[in-house]
């Protein structure tokens, strides 16, 4: 598993930032802590009991701020995209 604050940064995210998840498609939203991205590209969290889970991406959201100082949950996914699209702008 990569641990590296760097490899997080670079899909713009950071370890210890609450997510949410789903264990499966269509179950409920489940919440966690990011550790960090496994080798095979799911994230490496820990569930509110601490119960270590490797989740794909397209099934963690992550919140970030949205207009009029709110806040929203975004797919980690679609936070990835925008972050390695910054620099090109």
């Amino acid at each position: 598993m990569h641990r590296d604050p760097e490899v997080l940064a670079a899909l713009g995210l950071r370890r210890g930032e609450v997510v949410r998840f789903k264990r499966l498609p269509g179950t409920k939203w489940l919440q966690g802590t990011l550790l960090g991205v496994e080798t095979d590209g799911c994230l490496a969290l820990h569930d509110v009991t601490g119960v270590s889970r490797s989740i794909p991406t397209e099934r963690v959201e992550v919140r970030r701020a949205s207009g009029r100082n709110r806040s929203r949950w975004c797919a980690v996914n679609d936070v990835a995209t925008t972050w390695e699209q910054l620099p090109l702008w």
